[in-house]
């Protein structure tokens, strides 16, 4: 039992982050019916830079943490301004073969800057200690994972409840063409759906640096692993990702426990592959599915 609430354990830490990466795929589909294939970058940047501001540079948690998440932004509102903005009436497809492109110029730019190697840094509390409850030992680190998808969620239900660029953003993800006629800027909300995805992935990957290796070709695996949450969650559907992003944690370290490290990867997407035969729209999916609602 021990072994078994060891790896749940370690398949929550790695699921928030996979929940973090579904919910920022799910603030752009909801803003522009695309799906940002550059998430993963954006989770990658946030770990690299943290250690660069962190380790390297050795400042303190909280400057570190703030210069990450803003330079993760500036390239997420770069990416928004320079090659989604200016077209005009674009199609799915064109705009998803950009989010492509950013995602390998992205990848390249980090290995020419940073280099091959993989990279991590110390816990940002505790040293590196695990605090033992009942009989398991928890990484202080993963506290601050958790409490980072905690805040995250709750600042995204009062975001889209309670202002008014929160509910601007559902009124276009309802419908986009009756939003606009209603005087809502719908460029500008594209734009900051792609400024809250960055941010979050920053997020993302400033918290998973201290108990995972990352280098320049991480963001494809967390793109996947979100991308995967979202879909099983039901895309568009953030408490679904929550959900899914967490159990698909939770699968892939019960897999590395109990079968192999080799399969880790492979089986969580298997069974996504099997829930998606049986309910095509995912576990939380509905008609509905794209729509902001309440979260």
């Amino acid at each position: 039992m021990e072994r078994f609430l060891q790896n749940v354990v370690s398949g929550i830490s790695m699921g928030s982050i996979y929940a973090l990466a579904a919910l920022g795929f799910n603030i752009i589909y909801n803003a522009t019916g695309i799906i940002n294939f550059a998430q993963g970058e954006f989770v990658m940047l946030g770990g690299m830079l943290m250690v660069f501001f962190g380790a390297t540079l050795g400042w303190a948690l909280a400057p570190a943490l703030f210069a990450t998440v803003l330079l993760v932004v500036c390239v997420g509102m770069a990416l928004e301004r320079g090659c989604i903005n200016p077209l005009k009436k674009p199609s799915i497809l064109t705009l998803i073969m950009i989010t492509i492109a950013a995602s390998i110029i992205l990848k390249g730019a980090t290995m020419f800057i940073a280099g091959k190697e993989a990279h991590t840094m110390p816990y940002f509390s505790g040293g590196n200690e695990a605090v033992r409850m009942a009989g398991v030992f928890i990484p202080t680190q993963t506290f601050w994972v958790l409490g980072t998808l905690v805040v995250v969620v709750c600042l995204l239900i009062v975001f889209f409840n309670f202002t008014l660029a929160g509910k601007a953003m559902r009124a276009c993800s309802f419908n986009r063409t009756a939003a606009t006629l209603m005087g809502i800027p719908a460029k500008r909300m594209v734009m900051l759906s792609f400024i809250l995805s960055a941010g979050i992935g920053a997020l993302a990957g400033a918290m998973i640096m201290p108990i995972s290796m990352v280098d320049y070709q991480s963001g494809a695996m967390f793109g996947i692993k979100g991308f995967g949450a979202a879909v099983l969650g039901g895309l568009g559907n953030n408490a679904g990702a929550v959900v899914a992003g967490v159990l698909l944690g939770i699968l892939e370290a019960l897999t590395a426990g109990y079968i192999s490290s080799h399969y880790k990867d492979a089986i969580p997407l298997i069974i996504l592959l099997i829930v998606l035969f049986v309910k095509p729209s995912g576990l939380f999916g509905s008609e509905a599915a794209g729509k902001l609602k309440k979260f």
